[in-house]
C-alpha cells in the first residue's frame, strides 16, 4: 500500500527475498494530491507582511515581536493593502532577519512557501546592491540619507553575512539553489571592496568609517541632523570585525584593520565617564575609565552646512549635536553639556564599543594570521 503525498513521478522497486535476485520496477505518475504542510506562526506572519518586491518594512514590527502572535483582522487587511508599498529596508536587521527566520521554518516543515519567500527576499537584496558594492538602507531609493551606503546599526554587515552564508552553504542557506552561490560570492566580495574604498583618510593616514557614505563619491555623509558626517566610534567596530573574519586576508585588508585599530587607540578617552546626575547625564572624572565618543571630526568639511562650526575643531575630536529644531540649534558642539537635554539623554554619545576589539580580538586575529 502506497500513500501519495506529492504530485510527480516515482519509481517503485521490488526485490525478491528468496535469493533469486529478481527485481521488478514500476513507474507511477501521481496527480491530484493537495499537499498539506506544517506551518509556523512567525513564518506565516512574515509571508503576510512581505512586500511584492521581496523585501520587508521596518514597521509595524520594528523589534520583530509582532510576528509572534496571531494577527488581527485589521492587521491582515492592512498588510494585504500595503503589499505594493516601497518601504522595504535592511534597517534594524529587517529583510535579512525575515529571510533567516523563514529558512529556519522551512528546515522544520519543508513548507515550500517559506523557501520561495526567502529566495524572493534574497533576490531583492541582490537587486538592492549598488554596483560599487554598497547597500542603501532603503530600496527603492528615497531622496534622503537612506540612499547612502549604510553601515549604521550593522545594516550592511547583516546583508554581507547572509551573502557569505549563501556561498558557504551554512546557517540554513544550504537549501538555496546552486545558482545563488556565485551571486552571493560576488556580492560579498564587492561589499568588502567598498568597505576598503570607504575607509576615511585623514592627513594621509587611514582611520575608520562613517556610519553612512555617499553612494557616488564614497565620502562620509550626513544622516539625521544630529548625525553629521564623521568617523564613528561605534559603527566602525562592526566593520573591522567583519574584515577580521576573512580567511587569508589580503595585504589591503590587513592594513585596513591595523590602521583602524591604531585609530581607536589614538582617540580613546581616558579618565572620564558619563553618569546620571539627578535626571541628567553629566561627564565626570572617572580615574582609569576608558571610553570612546560616537562621533569624531574628519579632516575636511569644505562646503558643509556646518563649516563655520567645524572650523573650530581639529581632526579626530569628539563632537555632539542637538536637533536643528532645538533651542540650542544644530551643528557640532565640543561638549555634551552644550546640546539639548533631550538629545543629551536620548542618544548613545559615548560607549566602550571598541574595547574588546582592540584587545583580545585583535591579538587573536594577528596570531591566527601570523601578523
Amino acid at each position: 500500500m502506497l500513500t501519495p503525498k506529492l504530485n510527480g513521478t516515482i519509481t517503485v522497486t521490488a526485490t525478491a527475498t528468496d535469493g533469486s535476485g529478481k527485481v521488478g520496477q514500476l513507474q507511477i505518475n501521481i496527480s491530484g494530491v493537495v499537499p498539506v504542510y506544517a506551518t509556523v506562526l512567525k513564518a506565516e506572519n512574515m509571508l503576510l507582511w512581505q512586500r511584492s518586491n521581496g523585501g520587508w518594512p521596518k514597521e509595524p514590527y520594528n523589534d520583530f515581536s509582532g510576528y509572534d502572535r496571531v494577527q488581527t483582522a485589521s492587521e491582515i487587511t492592512r498588510a494585504n493593502n500595503e503589499k505594493n508599498n516601497t518601504d522595504t529596508t535592511i534597517d534594524n536587521n529587517h529583510t535579512v532577519g525575515e529571510i533567516r527566520a523563514l529558512l529556519s521554518a522551512y528546515k522544520g516543515t519543508q513548507n515550500p512557501a517559506y523557501l520561495e519567500a526567502a529566495k524572493k527576499g534574497i533576490d531583492f537584496l541582490f537587486e538592492m546592491q549598488y554596483n560599487n558594492g554598497g547597500w542603501p538602507q532603503y530600496y527603492p531609493l528615497r531622496n534622503n540619507y537612506s540612499r547612502h551606503i549604510t553601515y549604521n546599526d550593522n545594516a550592511m554587515g547583516n546583508v554581507m553575512n547572509l551573502m557569505r552564508d549563501i556561498f558557504l552553504k551554512r546557517s540554513n542557506l544550504d537549501v538555496i539553489d546552486q545558482s545563488y552561490v556565485a551571486k552571493g560570492q560576488t556580492a560579498f566580495n564587492k561589499g568588502i571592496q567598498v568597505i576598503l574604498d570607504t575607509q576615511v583618510v585623514i592627513n594621509g593616514t587611514k582611520t575608520a568609517w562613517c556610519a553612512q557614505h555617499d553612494a557616488i563619491t564614497l565620502l562620509p555623509a550626513d544622516a539625521r541632523d544630529y548625525e553629521l558626517a564623521s568617523n564613528s566610534g561605534s559603527e566602525s567596530v562592526g566593520i573591522v570585525r567583519l574584515l577580521m573574519t576573512l580567511d587569508n586576508p589580503s595585504s589591503e585588508v590587513i592594513d585596513a584593520v591595523n590602521k583602524a585599530v591604531a585609530w581607536f587607540e589614538s582617540v580613546k578617552i581616558i579618565g572620564k565617564s558619563l553618569q546620571n546626575v539627578g535626571n541628567d547625564k553629566v561627564l565626570v572624572d572617572s580615574p582609569g575609565n576608558v571610553m570612546w565618543a560616537r562621533f569624531y571630526t574628519l579632516g575636511n568639511y569644505t562646503g558643509h552646512t556646518c563649516q563655520a562650526l567645524f572650523s573650530t575643531f581639529g581632526p579626530n575630536e569628539p563632537f555632539f549635536c542637538s536637533r536643528v529644531a532645538d533651542a540650542e540649534g544644530g551643528g557640532p558642539r565640543k561638549t555634551i553639556a552644550e546640546i539639548s537635554y533631550e538629545r543629551r539623554n536620548g542618544y548613545a554619545w559615548y560607549g566602550n564599543w571598541p574595547a574588546s576589539l582592540i584587545g583580545s580580538e585583535y591579538t587573536n586575529w594577528k596570531n591566527k594570521n601570523g601578523i
